[in-house]
């Protein structure tokens, strides 16, 4: 491979930074205001917005280039400034395919919008959390009035104008208590992409009151110093391993190959043993940076912190920031620093430590990197074994994966046969 090309990185885009027209309880990103000062613009200049699109297509040796955007509300930019994104991207694409995918809350969806998404075939990544008693609880706008309504008419329209839609479900410590109902509503509202999101958040520590937040950012795995005192709508690990048992249940007996859950699909490739198709599964990290609206890069959405900057668009080239020491030690460490219990953990291949965020906890033998999740990932992960060996030996075999609800009805054998 020639040395001025990268393999497969990718850089999530903020073109409007931390700004949203909502104000959800349970949001980690909308209070990074206080990283950037008494800034009041935080929009994607031309100038960063062109480097971007012009470095993240010409440094990456593959054929097919994901483009997400997020924000904030990246809506709130207009369709103009994405029609210009497409514009700059054909410009540059140099034979590759180019796709697009946009997170958003929905509210601000109109006719243009949709029609826009559906040409140029974006794909939606819509923030719903289930029905309007469940969803309201926490996604509210600045007024504090709940918001389902408005988002329930984006995803109509989406539909009307046949945009493919992936539902990001945020399961909160109330959520998790309703765990059908929720995957029902999806199912039922014509959603048939499901990504389920575990809220785990940090009251803030010294370090972060002393940035102007009120969350604390992710620890360092080894940092025996981290407080695991979670806030009140973090999702309690056992409950998150129970939600997600409920959900699979229903869906290996009544939805393999009509739904798909991320979560779980990610999951079967590790029982396949592929490679880990999402980071928080990879058994290292570090090839998913984020870039701000300004042009600088940080080592992940999660790390948008000042000690984790690596530089900025405008000055550096993105595949370069990757293969920096910093960078590469980064992701290493989410295995290197994994403490023994998870080394000896059965489920490792499937986990792998989840996110580094998330691993704030000590074991009962006191090594801190213990993911706060822990007990609820081994929970779902020992449930869900023979159902996840029988859809890998069907798929090996060239069967299609949803012959696993035949299999559990009989007479056909769940594995091992």
């Amino acid at each position: 491979m020639d040395a001025d090309f990268s393999p497969a990185f990718h850089i999530m885009a903020k073109p409007i930074g931390p700004v949203c027209n909502l104000n959800c309880t349970y949001c980690y990103y909308i209070e990074k205001h206080a990283l950037f000062g008494h800034k009041k613009n935080f929009r994607m200049s031309g100038r960063v917005l062109e480097e971007f699109i012009k470095k993240y297509i010409t440094t990456q040796d593959i054929p097919e280039i994901a483009f997400i955007w997020q924000g904030g509300e990246p809506t709130l930019l207009g369709i103009d400034f994405f029609k210009n994104v497409v514009s700059l991207q054909r410009k540059y694409a140099a034979g590759k395919t180019v796709t697009n995918a946009i997170q958003t809350n929905g509210t601000l969806l109109t006719n243009e919008w949709c029609s826009f998404f559906a040409e140029n075939r974006f794909l939606v990544g819509l923030s719903i959390d289930g029905p309007e008693e469940i969803h309201d609880r926490y996604r509210v706008d600045k007024a504090g009035n709940g918001t389902f309504n408005r988002v329930y008419s984006g995803l109509q329209l989406l539909q009307k104008h046949y945009v493919e839609v992936n539902a990001l479900t945020c399961i909160t410590r109330e959520s998790a208590t309703h765990p059908l109902e929720i995957y029902r509503f999806l199912k039922e509202a014509g959603i048939g992409f499901i990504q389920f999101i575990p809220i785990v958040e940090r009251v803030a520590d010294k370090a972060a009151i002393d940035l102007g937040l009120k969350l604390s950012g992710p620890p360092e795995v080894d940092d025996e110093t981290s407080s695991a005192e979670t806030t009140p709508w973090s999702v309690a690990p056992e409950a998150y391993g129970d939600f997600l048992i409920q959900v699979f249940d229903q869906w290996v007996r009544s939805d393999v190959g009509t739904v798909f859950i991320m979560n779980f699909e990610a999951w079967l490739g590790a029982w396949m043993g592929l490679e880990a198709a999402t980071c928080v599964n990879a058994k290292e990290c570090g090839r998913s940076l984020v870039m701000e609206h300004n042009g600088d890069i940080y080592a992940c959405d999660h790390f948008v912190y000042p000690d984790r900057r690596l530089g900025n668009i405008l000055n550096d080239m993105p595949h370069e920031l990757i293969r920096t020491s910093r960078q590469t030690g980064f992701g290493s460490r989410k295995q290197s620093a994994l403490p023994t219990v998870c080394r000896n953990c059965d489920v490792l291949f499937a986990c792998r430590g989840e996110c580094p965020k998330h691993r704030f906890c000590k074991t009962k033998e006191g090594e801190p990197g213990l993911n706060y999740l822990c007990k609820g990932y081994k929970k779902v992960f020992t449930h869900i074994d023979k159902y996840m060996k029988t859809m890998a030996l069907l798929l090996n075999k060239g069967y299609p994966a949803e012959k696993v609800m035949d299999a559990i009805k009989g007479p056909i054998a769940l594995y091992p046969y």
